[in-house]
């Protein structure tokens, strides 16, 4: 499905098998045994969810193959991958490396990468839920494992066609900036950490990068979390690290996800506008599929969202899309979570009691201003 909108959609690589993996999912399907394991907290509570292509490893080409065709044919035409770096080596990174690369279709959608650098903790860990603080591996980093990260990003995976590239800039996105601030010690390192970075792509024949950012509510007027910086707002901050555009990674991050969805999704979008104007680089709208982590614990969470259907998140895509043309925004982009984020009960993948629709809430989105 050809569109002018730019439906980017996050993508959770855990559904394979890789040996760091397995000292959290031992049996060697990545989260999918967790999903496989999830069971109901309450009566009526929609668990386990099943996939309606079953529990397949992302990193076999021609798995990731039929994902790209959905995906294509409904509009979904930028897969946004998580990509991980932790003790100085990449992490989860099969289901790009070889399961999209090696994809004979990956000329249907295009690709950029997230990095989530947040800290690995014992929450992917069922038998050590209870401690979801513990930390595993550190998300922050220092200069040198830095400089390492992000010339692997580009030696690998910038050059490829089908990576996404604003005004031919490869987008480059960062989940925490408070963590990469605190791992590199301050506003004014991180900037000169990122000025590097704009130099590496220069120097692989790009002519620029463009930086995005993730909001998780409002952005504090520092976020370097090092005494002595001074960033008197939130847009100095944005300005000071030369990011270029904004956009959201999942609603939670700033509406608790409690109660029904229709709530939710209204109490989130209304932040689109302040967000806009308050900014001096572009906003691209957000929009969540649903929340709900239980899988991931024994004890039931009251943290989820209710009466999410694909009907109400199409109407939340529309608004997105509203949102895109009146302020003109270029490329028409709005970001999405999630392809496949099972575990969070945010997912487009097809399961057996939806199948497509939550996909074909999209098309329909997209088709009414065809």
């Amino acid at each position: 499905m050809s569109s002018r909108y730019d439906i980017a959609a996050y993508y959770w690589p855990a559904y394979h098998d890789e040996p760091r993996w397995c000292r959290f999912m031992p049996e060697g399907q990545g989260e999918w045994e967790t999903i496989r394991k999830a069971t109901p907290k309450f009566s009526g509570h929609y668990q386990p969810r099943v996939p309606a292509w079953g529990y397949t490893s992302e990193s076999d080409p021609r798995v990731m193959e039929k994902k790209i065709d959905a995906a294509a044919k409904h509009g979904v035409n930028v897969f946004i991958f998580d990509w991980y770096w932790y003790e100085n080596a990449s992490f989860l990174e099969d289901a790009i490396g070889k399961g999209f690369l090696g994809a004979r279709n990956n000329n249907q959608i295009r690709f950029f990468l997230m990095w989530a650098n947040h800290d690995a903790s014992s929450l992917w860990d069922l038998s050590q839920s209870h401690l979801p603080g513990k930390v595993v591996w550190p998300g922050a980093v220092n200069r040198a494992t830095f400089d390492n990260a992000v010339q692997h990003a580009i030696d690998r995976f910038f050059s490829h066609p089908s990576y996404y590239k604003i005004d031919g800039k490869p987008v480059f996105s960062i989940y925490e900036l408070g963590t990469l601030i605190h791992g590199l010690g301050g506003l004014e390192a991180t900037r000169d950490a990122l000025d590097g970075l704009r130099a590496k792509v220069k120097a692989a024949g790009f002519p620029g990068l463009h930086l995005q950012g993730i909001l998780w509510g409002q952005i504090p007027a520092s976020l370097s979390m090092v005494p002595g910086d001074r960033s008197e707002t939130q847009d100095n901050t944005i300005r000071a690290l030369g990011f270029n555009s904004l956009t959201n990674y999942q609603w939670c991050h700033y509406v608790q996800p409690r109660g029904a969805y229709r709530e939710w999704a209204e109490k989130a979008m209304a932040a689109w506008d302040s967000w806009s104007t308050g900014f001096s680089v572009p906003f691209y709208p957000h929009v969540s599929v649903g929340w709900d982590t239980n899988p991931r614990f024994k004890d039931f969470k009251e943290d989820l969202v209710t009466g999410n259907t694909p009907e109400l998140f199409g109407h939340a895509v529309d608004r997105a899309l509203t949102f895109v043309d009146a302020n003109r925004l270029s490329p028409r982009m709005i970001t999405v979570n999630a392809w496949n984020e099972w575990s969070e009960g945010s997912y487009l993948e097809p399961d057996t009691v939806y199948g497509m629709k939550y996909l074909e809430a999209i098309q329909h989105a997209i088709g009414k201003r065809a």
